[in-house]
């Protein structure tokens, strides 16, 4: 066995080459690759090192898992299994290539199958600047004279998740989070032992190859509705993690497995056997699977959290929107639900800009004079809704001094729509003959250029005849599997129409460099970085519970970048002081998107809505910037007490070294910002261990400021002592807002 060894930002990758010349992924880590934990790096080992016996190394720790119909696994493979693949196996190298582009380090593996298949797959490892991660993709190219389907292609495949440390890790030793998302109820992480899930190594076997497997899929356009396309895993034994991102906006899917006793990890788009997905390839064309980004980590998930928030950044389509952080203000929630009229709108309008909002969106309903859920589509103002017209009132938002927005669907058609009954079904998803429904919709399909132009008219007329600078681009349906039109399978149908409608939302961007377009999807059922590397803001949920918000809020990050993640603050109109608080704390680390009837509001209340947008308005710029962590670890539906932050960099709160009480011995004092939550009835007290979650040396102090409410708090409700934020927080339900310092005693 001849090694590869690459190191790059504290990535190990280690590549190994038979003797017949195929290519195995035998390391992929943030520790160097060798039996004893701390083990100096290396430019080559014994083989001895990894594996018990040669078949362990031969029959596994494939580079490249790929499935074509009709070929045989010579090797033993239990059940249905993303590894050991045919023809997978059969590729051998033809070269490696380690090169430099704009991005970061490349190295790729071209391999070719000559004798079976004729394929020939490139692998890309694309470093990104100096962050831990690596972005990876397989291209399939047939070479052949002969069709191949390609029913599965991964885009990472690592195959030895417990090798590191000073044992090989048992099951119980090695942990998984995984991010359950649901309408209403999305970022619920979850956390489980590999023993938890089903791992448990009882076979004597050594060579043990069992049917089980723990997958995470999602079937269908809407990327999110029961995981986000991400996730987590810690070999506890090592203090090692991996942590990865699938950046796509449909079927997706990925496993854990064992064989061989090593633990593998499998992620890929979508699939024959998961989302009815397969690709004829015909001689000469080729396939890319979908993008996937892993990162190696040191086992802290708030730092790999940071990592990911960092790279998030980078892939980013650069917007000044992202840069500004400008407050939402919608009519939806807890508002007009649906139901604008010039009448409604106008006062509205005076007190979004009185309080500080710089956007002002008008929601769904604009466009029809009544019930409009199933005669969408044409995506015209109504003149019963606006007698003057739309433009005269996005005019007066402009006057006011903000960015007017619009509600839109535009992926869909009502079954009721005109349009729908005079254009042919080649414009829709047709699945068994009959075009797809869902909850009244047809879903259309963005691979015909006359479903784009329609689509470009539709922006054209709201930017540029309805005068909108912000587009709420919402998506309410669900198509399933794809479309059989004009597409090898019904999964393919639907990964070309995803693909189509990245390419349009490209092509917008240049025509309108300035628009801001939300995405939205019942809140946050397609929370993926295909869609959030174009959109520079996502909604996070439709949650209508101020308090249930709250553990979205907490753990917004995760999903997304906090100057990308919109959350809801809709003040009651018969709430109380500390109601209006923990609705604006809910939205202050990250995007606001105000709601509520603001003109119905008095006195105090109505005051402490602006004041939080003030507050807001004086640390977005540090927001944008932001790291982040959580302290009380991420937040449960059940929890009573939560805690959020961002931080000014992975070591702790500043670049620059410690400052004294007023940062003067620093240009640029590191910040740190802390959201609090009580709900639930819980105790009045709890203690926050700051210092752990902020890496605080010894020598430092730390003093804690609410900076949201101002002024309302005394030392009673919360104090530092000894690193540990302690609070008091008497009332039923309490929220504050935080800003953390460091000094030298």
């Amino acid at each position: 066995m001849e090694y590869r060894v690459f190191e790059e930002n504290g990535v190990h990758l280690v590549l190994g080459i038979t003797g017949d010349g195929r290519v195995k992924l035998v390391h992929f880590s943030s520790e160097p690759f060798c039996e004893g934990r701390l083990c100096p790096p290396r430019k080559t080992w014994r083989e001895g090192e990894i594996r018990r016996r040669p078949e362990m190394i031969d029959e596994s720790f494939q580079l490249v898992q790929l499935s074509l119909s009709g070929y045989d696994m010579p090797f033993e493979n239990h059940g249905r299994k993303y590894v050991q693949t045919s023809p997978g196996y059969a590729l051998k190298l033809d070269r490696i290539l380690d090169t430099n582009n704009e991005t970061g380090r490349l190295i790729e593996v071209f391999q070719e199958d000559s004798e079976l298949s004729r394929i020939r797959v490139r692998t890309r490892f694309q470093f990104v600047g100096k962050l831990g991660i690596v972005r990876c993709t397989n291209l399939v190219t047939n070479i052949g004279d002969e069709v191949q389907t390609l029913e599965y292609l991964a885009s990472f495949s690592y195959t030895g998740l417990e090798k590191e440390g000073p044992r090989p890790a048992r099951e119980s030793e090695m942990m998984l989070r995984v991010p359950v998302n649901s309408w209403m109820q999305e970022l619920s992480w979850q956390e489980l032992s590999f023993a938890d899930a089903g791992f448990d190594l009882t076979q004597p076997s050594i060579a043990r190859k069992s049917t089980h497997l723990y997958s995470v899929t999602n079937t269908g356009n809407w990327s999110a509705k029961h995981f986000l396309p991400m996730g987590w895993l810690k070999n506890c034994a090592a203090d090692t993690s991996l942590f990865w991102q699938i950046e796509h906006d449909g079927s997706w899917h990925y496993e854990i497995g064992d064989t061989f006793e090593h633990f593998y990890l499998s992620i890929s788009g979508p699939t024959e056997a998961q989302s009815h997905w397969f690709k004829n390839l015909a001689p000469g064309e080729s396939f890319e699977s979908v993008p996937v980004a892993v990162g190696c980590g040191r086992g802290d998930f708030d730092a790999d959290m940071g990592t990911l928030t960092q790279y998030r950044r980078s892939i980013r389509r650069p917007n000044r929107d992202n840069e500004e952080l400008p407050v939402i203000f919608n009519d939806y929630m807890n508002c007009l639900y649906g139901d604008p009229t010039t009448a409604k709108e106008l006062p509205m309008i005076e007190e979004a800009a009185r309080s500080g909002c710089e956007y002002y969106v008008i929601d769904a309903g604009w466009y029809a004079d009544g019930e409009w859920w199933d005669g969408v589509g044409e995506w015209k103002e109504s003149r019963k809704r606006f007698p003057e017209g739309l433009r005269a009132l996005t005019d007066h938002i402009r006057s006011k001094g903000m960015v007017p927005g619009l509600w839109l669907e535009l992926e869909v058609m009502g079954i009721h729509c005109p349009l729908a009954a005079k254009v042919p079904d080649d414009w829709f998803f047709v699945r068994h003959g009959k075009r797809v429904f869902d909850r009244s919709r047809y879903q259309l399909d963005f691979r015909n250029p006359q479903v784009r132009s329609f689509a470009d008219d539709v922006i054209a007329r709201m930017v540029e005849e309805y005068g909108a600078g912000y587009i709420k681009m919402d998506y309410n349906i669900e198509p399933g599997i794809g479309t059989q039109l004009h597409a090898d399978s019904p999964g393919d149908g639907l990964l070309e129409h995803e693909r189509a409608f990245l390419g349009w939302l490209d092509h917008i961007y240049e025509k309108y460099p300035d628009l801001v377009i939300e995405n939205c999807s019942s809140g946050g059922l397609r929370m993926d970085y295909a869609l959030l590397s174009r959109h520079s803001i996502q909604s996070m949920s439709d949650q209508e519970d101020f308090q249930e918000f709250a553990t979205i809020a907490a753990n917004a990050v995760t999903g997304a970048c906090p100057e990308q993640a919109a959350v809801w603050s809709y003040p009651l109109e018969s709430g109380d002081e500390e109601e209006v608080i923990f609705n604006m704390v809910n939205a202050l680390l990250l995007r606001i998107h105000q709601s509520g009837h603001l003109v119905n509001l008095t006195g105090t209340r109505l005051e402490l809505v602006r004041e939080g947008i003030r507050a807001y308005k004086k640390i977005r710029g540090q927001i944008r910037k932001g790291i982040p962590f959580w302290p009380l670890g991420l937040a449960k539906n059940t929890d009573e007490w939560l805690a959020a932050g961002l931080k000014s960099s992975a070591q702790g709160l500043g670049e620059c070294g410690v400052y004294d009480a007023v940062g003067k011995d620093c240009p640029d004092p590191g910040f740190a910002y802390l959201a609090v939550w009580k709900r639930k009835d819980g105790a009045d007290t709890k203690e926050i261990d700051l210092a752990r979650s902020l890496h605080v040396p010894e020598g430092i102090r730390l003093k804690a400021e609410c900076i949201y409410p101002a002024g309302r708090d005394g030392a009673d409700t919360a104090r530092v002592e000894n690193g540990k934020l302690i609070l008091h927080y008497p009332g039923k339900y309490m929220a504050r807002l935080y800003r953390i310092e460091e000094y030298r005693i």
